[in-house]
């Protein structure tokens, strides 16, 4: 099995997950107290950032939403580049909703809806050093 650091440079695969939901903060200890989780709070601009941490390792996260929504998970798929999955997404009928544009320390990514309505994610991590 491959460790999770692997999948962030495997294109095609889901890498990251992220819930947009009102109230972090009682996210955080509803998953908590189900899954086992430990939060990491950040604070990256907008507000506050919930890194979910299974043991030492970040597997998503979870913040308020930037607009009016409702809560949802976000499932991220690790592209090559950002830029070309948009262009390739558009040809093929999807709708980009939001960028690409970039994350600092991150990478690049874009929020793509298919033809059918369903939303996903795309990003492209930049190289850890």
């Amino acid at each position: 099995m491959k460790a999770f650091d692997d999948i962030y440079a495997t294109p095609g695969a889901f890498s990251w997950n992220e819930l947009a939901t009102p109230d972090p903060a009682k996210a955080c200890a509803f998953y908590g107290s189900l899954f086992g989780w430990r939060f990491e709070n950040m604070n990256y601009g907008p507000g506050d950032y919930f890194l979910i941490k299974v043991g030492d390792t970040s597997v998503g996260g979870v913040m308020a939403p930037q607009g009016p929504m409702p809560a949802c998970w976000n499932s991220y798929v690790t592209v090559a580049d950002c830029d070309a999955t948009v262009e390739k997404a558009k040809g093929l009928g999807g709708t980009v909703c939001a960028g690409p544009f970039d994350i600092p320390h991150v990478g690049r990514m874009a929020v793509l809806q298919d033809p059918q309505g369903a939303v996903i994610q795309v990003i492209s991590y930049t190289p850890k050093s």
